[in-house]
């Protein structure tokens, strides 16, 4: 009898305590994933303004449809323009926390671009992808100014990379590793005055004189107080379902959702690949 308790009474203890110690686990595994997004910006509640349209090619409404969705996923309140005649409106740009655009090519007035650069300087965030980002207006070196970097040729066309991820200790990128990809890989007059996150190694097998040759594949930046992000792939946007290219999309965007909310941040020599 004494021994039946005693079996009962260990078994129930050994219960508990694995009981507690599964908990612990659980938790633990909660608090880590908490403290490594905790670093990035909310989107939840954010107002996201997403304007697309220019050339067909790149499929903007497609885009649009899949950041929205994201987007929404994670409580933003997204707005959507199939028009850059938006960015005259005072009124509605006043209001957003992020630009995302998807727009190749078109044109765009001086009074559009004002109205963007004011937003983006007072404090709103714009990001984008591909040539949706940085290869608009190819006729407005103003916007070029605040992008970063401007498309110039995709050599080989779409063909098989790896993505080399460099800033590794960045909470854009931080926790993804370099992958391989299948897209356009952009060759890009780029401005010094980035961080660089992500790059590419071109081969001479399309253009031998760029044989070697490192570039940009994601990067951010300010341009007065709004965070500016950009990641070169997405020549088709189905390619952000795949889970690299689109952690490293979501991670941008918020990341850039944040100007009007946290500290600017300050890299003492914001020379690319430093």
């Amino acid at each position: 009898m004494k021994n039946r308790l005693y079996l009962r009474f260990a078994s129930f203890i050994l219960c508990v305590f694995l009981i507690g110690a599964c908990q612990s686990v659980g938790d633990h595994e909660v608090a880590t994933a908490s403290l490594e997004t905790a670093k990035l910006p909310s989107l939840s509640g954010k107002k996201v303004l997403l304007v697309y349209g220019g050339w067909p090619g790149h499929k903007p409404a497609l885009f649009a449809e899949i950041a929205s969705e994201l987007l929404r996923k994670e409580g933003a309140e997204v707005t959507l323009s199939d028009t850059v005649e938006i960015y005259a409106n005072e009124e509605v740009m006043s209001q957003m926390d992020l630009i995302v655009q998807s727009v190749t090519m078109d044109k765009i007035t001086k009074e559009q671009i004002k109205g963007l650069v004011k937003a983006v300087k007072g404090g709103t965030g714009f990001a984008g992808a591909h040539g949706g980002f940085c290869d608009s207006f190819r006729n407005n070196t103003e916007y070029q100014f605040m992008t970063g970097a401007q498309f110039v040729a995709h050599p080989g066309g779409q063909i098989e990379y790896t993505v080399n991820i460099t800033g590794t200790d960045d909470p854009v990128t931080k926790g993804i590793k370099d992958f391989q990809t299948k897209t356009e890989q952009y060759y890009l007059h780029v401005d010094p005055n980035i961080k660089v996150l992500a790059t590419c190694t071109y081969t001479g097998e399309h253009a031998e004189w760029i044989d070697g040759a490192i570039m940009p594949v994601v990067w951010k930046k300010y341009h007065g107080d709004g965070r500016i992000f950009c990641v070169a792939l997405g020549h088709n946007p189905e390619e952000f379902y795949a889970e690299e290219a689109q952690q490293l999309l979501m991670n941008g965007l918020r990341w850039a959702s944040g100007s009007k909310y946290e500290d600017k941040e300050e890299w003492l020599s914001p020379v690319m690949y430093q």
